[in-house]
């Protein structure tokens, strides 16, 4: 006996669903939903008009695909999350990031709708600003937004990709900017720069933050710690020697997803990563190049929630 999501009904809204995210989120023709999907032309427009008449889409797809909903379960059932969302993926363009800033926005406005105060921290990189983009403007004085890290680059130039000022404006909220650079020249010059009033307040709030949203960097020569110039080719190949896979918010980790004890890490000025037992922090990322870096942030309980592509859960279950 045929029940539940499986359906022939079920089947056909999944249908509805995939087709309407490739149409307006991915922003494909109907030719190319029908090639993609292995349907008629005709086909692909019923299924976009159903998308529309089924009221799946408005702004964000509200029809949750059964083949996501499935991947999400076993993802946080295997990593012992709180919390995973996977957002459809486009076969042609697995790693295309809108999709995941819509669902990450999505959680983000969850909490923002609160008329409780919220503390919301922030790494930096490209998911977390596609984020913020997407967010609706919102009037939120009540709130509190932090960034994890320093706002500029090794030339002293601010960071295009930090995304607490953008927040901070899109919502009406202060935010607290993080007053040190992404890394000190040694130690001692890092403990005396966090011996500041405006570093220690900056970190509590960090510590005490409701919601963490960061990004995963990998540790290749593509990583962007190393193309935004904070590690030269040297060092990669110290932090390679050491095993290092990943980082957050510029902390390097190994592939069990413990933080590293190196001269690298020992010059990171970011606040220290949560305690991800204790309050939601959630990575947005996804992509295969990352995938060693996401495996191990969730090995290790470096972060607790995921909003990852389907093309990434399925290679995050695979072994």
């Amino acid at each position: 006996m045929t029940t539940g999501r499986f359906t022939p009904e079920a089947t056909r809204l999944d249908d509805a669903a995939r087709a309407g995210w490739l149409y307006y989120v991915a922003g494909n023709t109907q030719d190319e939903i029908a090639r993609k999907l292995g349907v008629s032309r005709q086909s692909a427009q019923r299924l976009v008009a159903m998308a529309v008449s089924e009221k799946l889409v408005k702004v964000r797809l509200d029809h949750p695909i059964a083949r996501c909903m499935d991947l999400a379960l076993s993802v946080q059932q295997k990593y012992g999350l709180t919390q995973c969302e996977v957002v459809p993926s486009d076969p042609e363009a697995p790693d295309l990031l809108t999709g995941i800033a819509i669902a990450a926005a999505s959680e983000l406005e969850r909490v923002l709708k609160s008329d409780e105060r919220k503390i919301i921290s922030l790494g930096t990189g490209r998911s977390l600003k596609a984020t913020v983009e997407q967010l609706p403007r919102m009037s939120c004085p009540q709130h509190i937004v932090v960034s994890r890290l320093g706002n500029m680059m090794s030339d002293g130039s601010a960071s295009p990709f930090n995304a607490t000022i953008q927040l901070a404006e899109r919502i009406g909220a202060p935010h607290y900017p993080y007053p040190l650079p992404v890394l000190a020249h040694d130690s001692d010059e890092l403990t005396t720069m966090k011996s500041q009033e405006a570093v220690r307040n900056t970190i509590a709030l960090c510590e005490r933050a409701d919601l963490s949203l960061v990004g995963i960097g990998q540790m290749d020569m593509t990583a962007p710690l190393h193309v935004d110039g904070f590690v030269d080719n040297a060092e990669m190949q110290e932090l390679a020697d050491a095993g290092a896979v990943g980082e957050i918010t510029s902390w390097v980790y190994d592939a069990q997803g413990r933080i590293i004890d190196c001269a690298f890490n020992r010059r990171v000025a970011s606040a220290p990563l949560p305690r991800a037992e204790d309050r939601p922090v959630v990575a947005i990322a996804s992509g295969e190049a990352k995938l060693p870096a996401i495996r191990a942030a969730l090995l290790g309980g470096l972060v607790n929630g995921l909003i990852t592509s389907e093309a990434t859960a399925e290679r995050l279950l695979a072994r």
